[in-house]
């Protein structure tokens, strides 16, 4: 017996990115599309208030309302009747770790600048009140002016202003607004500017708390209001005017006695007091594990679920909260409270997924009580089957060549964690170093660890953390499993230590392994806070543009290490998924990937064809020397950062079959060198964010440009475009194996925006741009009218509509029979023959139904044609289906309508015969 249908939930989800140029209303006009598609969920980017301009929405500025620039409340109510009508959902993506500061319109974090500790709302951020810096204590460091203090107060930079709304004084730097303390109103005055009622108000308010001082600020502001006023308040605000040096000094007093510290945008590595997302000076930290905050932070999209506007959320950055596990019990909890009010018809229970990268071999903790990860751990696992193991060596040899000598991905990104170490998170290793040197002058045992003691070890351990963060703070694991990962990285330290270490490390490892034991609770929160973003700077936005043996392997969720993957261990991990995460999300793209999903398909070719790849990357860059320029004896670009140039340019190149020359144009040519700059600042080598080699980005630049250039004497685009043009029938046959898989295995496949045609974007914001989605429906609308298919439109593979007619077909077989994807067996298919390394087959089935997925994989050896993506006759001769007990036919294609075949057929592999060496076949 099967579940209704109709109470199954989400069963495809397309994601979308909003923001003022594509608004909830904008979404509402392709909602049929997407019906029309398959989908049955839009997954929307966070739709809260956010800076305005936001791009993302991750920059949350109120978590009370609706974004105004996406419509606001009214055009998600609209949107949502529109996918009602369509029998389609909404889940929401939030953000409770972190919300936008500086600039000005955060009313919390300016109430806490204010006020101080005072402030009904310090408790929100996590701010370190006592650091070890004693200038900071009892104040924030708020390190956003553009040059050194005392620069910006010279120049003029730091201004008082008065807000004739509120009735409010703040220091202004540009467009970051610095609240004045109202305690401190009365000392902005002379005493013959003010009236005497007037100045018992300001006397009020000099000793009034945060919550009395209102009313007075409402006297003071309505009195601001007058002429009087207006004019007393401008002979105040000229007193601290910083022309004059009384002025500054004047201003310079008033300062330094708020309740914040102003600084140069530098500090912040170095001494910033409260968590920031990674190292994002913009992002604070909430700290949502306090009952109060997690109200504020969830209280509207709690709202939205008991109206039935949405019908689940996508947790941001899990590992940035104190005690996720409890954080997912207490959201759990607080949308079953509200589970009653829902509109009826809907499917009950909210759909809860969170992003989370998990390291090879780590899982999702299973307490958490949630659907699953957003699907990078499947990224993963279909990346490494695409690859070819025989490649590694070559690849290997051809990266020692250009990196200038022997280097590993794990040694890379073991340097890039004490980089980051000592720059971008040096304030969050000391503020750790700070509690644990706390603790140990408490510890009689510890008490002669002294902080640079504790400090040289930490590094150690931090170096060898290979997950992201434990969940120590949610307390023990599990009885008989310990901390593994904790030994398993102080084991790993031991390599690096001194004999007289030995005792600090057992110390260290008993502290962040005491969960449950009250004096160690703050060492072991600070610590969980600092490895995932250790992780993410020094993998993710560090070492990926570090390393580049092979750019397909370097993508959030992927192990670059680990160079590629057996069908055997991808059957493996889609058998633990059916039995563990049936829901869990399925993503090959996401707003977050470094390159598209089929620009890594594409890329994932050069695994098979390694030593020509080596040959002719080498020849590239000996016709391109004489292109290089010479900055201090050395070339730029370097070898590293060309053959990784070579790899993006391969991965981005247009699928078009146009003239070498006629394909590269200006749009190209910008959108690569965007990629580079930040490429080559995020690897951190010669130049960064922080502190750029403008000589040496430019050399790369007027490398680019010459390589790219249209002119018809540059010999090196045909040498370009005929080697992809060698490789791309492969790279699109992997992309549509990838395609197939994540919209049939275990799970629920997701499609980021756009990615219905060939993905070959780059890293954000390129992934971002503007979708045609005119185009995609007026394609759509052919196939659903019976004018193509995927065997129809297999000819004219390079406009990527032949991939948007698999989506859509298999998507649509979902929508009639949900069920068997929820709660269908998985089962491997055994393929024998000489092409058994090229093919993965296994089936779904539920009751009497059934379903075939057949897809190919190191797909350069079946030497696909450019024509139609079909392999040469007798490609699977003497290739089968090992698969004695399969269902008695007729099997139909889904990917060819009017295909049938028996099961002889099928087990002979009759279905690839004569077109693209894929298919999906269903029977009943």
């Amino acid at each position: 017996m099967t579940t209704d249908p109709a109470m199954l939930g989400p069963r495809a989800t397309v994601r979308l990115q909003f923001h003022a140029g594509f608004t909830l209303d904008d979404a509402a006009a392709r909602v049929d599309y997407f019906a029309d598609l398959g989908i049955s969920h839009i997954y929307a980017s966070p739709l809260l208030a956010a800076r305005p301009g936001s791009t993302h929405g991750y920059d949350t500025l109120d978590f009370g309302r609706v974004n105004p620039e996406l419509g606001g409340y009214d055009a998600l109510v609209r949107l949502v009747a529109r996918l009602r009508a369509r029998g389609m959902g909404l889940i929401l993506d939030i953000v409770p770790n972190h919300m936008a500061v500086g600039g000005s319109g955060n009313a919390w974090w300016e109430d806490v600048l204010a006020w101080g500790r005072a402030s009904r709302h310090a408790h929100m951020f996590d701010i370190d009140w006592t650091p070890p810096d004693e200038t900071l204590r009892d104040r924030v460091l708020v390190p956003f002016l553009a040059a050194p203090y005392g620069d910006c107060l010279a120049k003029g930079e730091l201004v008082l202003r008065h807000d004739a709304q509120d009735g409010r004084f703040a220091c202004w730097h540009y467009e970051h607004c610095f609240p004045i303390c109202p305690s401190h109103y009365p000392d902005l005055f002379d005493a013959d500017d003010v009236p005497p009622p007037v100045a018992g108000v300001l006397d009020m308010l000099r000793g009034a708390p945060p919550d009395a001082a209102a009313a007075w600020l409402h006297v003071l502001a309505d009195w601001a209001r007058t002429p009087e006023g207006a004019t007393a308040i401008d002979r105040a605000l000229a007193r601290f005017v910083p022309a004059t040096g009384a002025g500054r000094a004047r201003l310079h007093a008033l300062l330094d006695r708020q309740h914040y510290r102003l600084a140069w945008w530098r500090t912040a590595g170095d001494i910033i007091n409260w968590r920031r997302f990674f190292d994002i000076t913009g992002l604070a930290g909430v700290c949502v594990e306090h009952p109060d905050v997690f109200d504020a932070v969830h209280g509207t999209v709690i709202a939205l679920y008991a109206q039935g506007l949405i019908d689940g959320m996508r947790v941001d950055h899990i590992d940035g909260l104190a005690r996720p596990g409890a954080y997912c019990a207490r959201l759990r909890h607080a949308l079953a409270t509200v589970e009653a009010q829902r509109p009826a018809g809907l499917p009950p229970g909210p759909a809860l997924y969170v992003e989370k990268i998990l390291a090879a071999g780590e899982t999702l903790p299973a307490g958490w009580g949630v659907d699953g990860t957003t699907g990078y751990d499947f990224l993963e696992q279909v990346d490494l089957l695409l690859h070819d193991q025989r490649g590694e060596g070559a690849l290997d040899d051809l990266w020692v060549w250009g990196a200038g000598g022997a280097t590993s991905f794990d040694a890379e990104q073991r340097a890039a964690r004490g980089m980051i170490l000592d720059h971008a998170l040096g304030a969050d290793l000391a503020r750790l170093v700070h509690v644990l040197a706390g603790l140990a002058r408490r510890d009689p045992a510890a008490c002669d660890f002294t902080p640079a003691a504790l400090a040289r070890v930490l590094r150690r351990i931090l170096a060898e953390f290979p997950v992201y963060r434990s969940y120590a703070a949610d307390g023990p694991p599990p009885a008989g499993t310990g901390n593994r990962v904790l030994h398993d990285s102080c084991r790993a330290a031991r390599a690096g230590l001194a004999p007289s270490q030995m005792p600090v490390l057992a110390w260290l490892e008993r502290q962040f392994g005491a969960a449950g034991r009250p004096a160690a609770g703050e060492a072991i929160t600070c610590f969980e806070h600092l490895t995932a973003p250790l992780a993410a700077k020094a993998v993710e936005d560090t070492s990926f543009y570090r390393y580049g043996r092979l750019l397909s392997r370097n993508d959030v969720g992927t192990h670059p290490g680990h160079f590629a993957g057996t069908v055997a261990a991808f059957h493996a991990a889609n058998t633990v998924r059916r039995r563990d995460w049936p829901r869990a999300m399925l993503a090959t793209a996401t707003h977050d990937h470094k390159r598209g999903e089929d620009a890594r398909a594409r890329l994932a070719v050069l695994s098979e064809c390694g030593r020509e790849w080596a040959r002719i990357a080498t020849g590239w860059s000996a016709h391109n020397a004489p292109l290089r320029a010479s900055i201090s004896g050395a070339g730029a670009p370097d070898r590293a950062d060309e053959l990784i140039l070579y790899q993006a340019l391969i991965g981005a190149w247009p699928m078009t079959d146009a003239p070498p020359h006629g394909k590269e144009a200006a749009d190209f040519r910008d959108r690569m060198a965007a990629w580079q700059l930040k490429a080559l600042r995020e690897a951190k080598r010669h130049t960064s964010w922080t502190d750029p080699d403008t000589a040496y980005e430019d050399a790369c630049r007027t490398f680019l440009d010459a390589i790219l250039s249209p002119d018809p004497s540059n010999a090196f685009l045909p040498m370009l475009d005929g080697f992809i043009g060698r490789i791309a029938p492969a790279g699109a046959l992997n992309g549509l194996a990838q395609t197939a898989l994540r919209l049939t295995g275990p799970g629920m496949p997701d499609l980021y925006q756009g990615c219905e045609f060939w993905d070959l974007s780059l890293v954000d914001p390129d992934n971002r741009r503007p979708v045609d989605f005119d185009a995609r429906t007026r394609a759509l609308a052919a196939v659903t009218a019976g004018e193509a298919d995927c065997a129809s439109l297999a000819p004219l593979w390079r406009d990527g509509r032949v991939k948007q007619a698999l989506i859509g077909a298999v998507l649509r077989f979902r929508a009639s029979d949900p069920a068997l994807f929820i709660e269908g067996a998985y089962r491997p298919v055994r393929v024998t023959g000489g092409r058994r390394r090229n093919l993965v087959a296994f089936a779904r089935t539920l009751d009497h139904r059934a379903m075939l997925v057949l897809v190919p994989r190191l797909t350069l050896g079946l030497t696909p044609s450019p024509a139609d993506l079909s392999c040469p006759p007798g490609t699977w001769r003497g290739t089968a289906l090992d698969w004695g007990d399969a269902p008695s036919g007729p099997w139909r294609s889904l990917l060819r309508p009017g295909r049938t075949f028996d099961t002889a057929a099928v087990r002979e592999l009759a279905t690839l015969a004569g077109g693209m060496p894929l298919d999906v076949l269903v029977t009943e």
